[in-house]
């Protein structure tokens, strides 16, 4: 019988010392994911008022531009938006991971480990995306230099 990477991991078991890990893990994810959520509630409320903010800020201060409180409220939604996501699959695989561990259920840890996979994933996207948009800056920096 030739083996498998599917066939290999049927076989693995998890130790105690691993559910241990695992369960605080979800714990630590649960809380990053509370916090995460906080977060946005703050962002969604200061994009709220940004406009209102902004615009007073604009009539006694004459050199903030008009626009910057609906520029403001924009990035702040986009933001808001962005990190919900990550922050959300987070707080799934907390609640997957401590009930799988619960009901020692395979599908329901396949989707926890889902969950992390997923929060990682769009980490990794949103890192390279951003790198990669400094590097476009930086070269246009440069090229504006010159």
């Amino acid at each position: 019988m030739k083996d498998n990477p599917i066939t290999q991991l049927e076989q693995l078991t998890l130790t105690k010392a691993s559910k241990n890990f695992l369960r605080e893990t979800a714990r630590w994810a649960k809380f990053l994911a509370i916090i995460g959520f906080i977060l946005i509630g703050l962002m969604l409320v200061f994009a709220m008022f940004a406009t209102t903010i902004f615009d007073m800020a604009a009539k006694m201060q004459p050199g903030v531009p008009e626009y910057l409180g609906l520029t403001m409220t924009i990035v702040y939604l986009v933001l808001a938006i962005i990190y919900f996501f990550p922050v959300y699959y987070l707080l799934q695989f907390s609640v997957k991971m401590k009930k799988a561990l619960t009901s020692k259920n395979d599908e329901t840890l396949a989707k926890a480990f889902e969950m992390i996979k997923s929060h990682y994933k769009f980490l990794g996207v949103f890192t390279i995306i951003t790198i990669s948009l400094y590097v476009l800056l930086f070269i246009v920096s440069a090229f504006g230099a010159l």
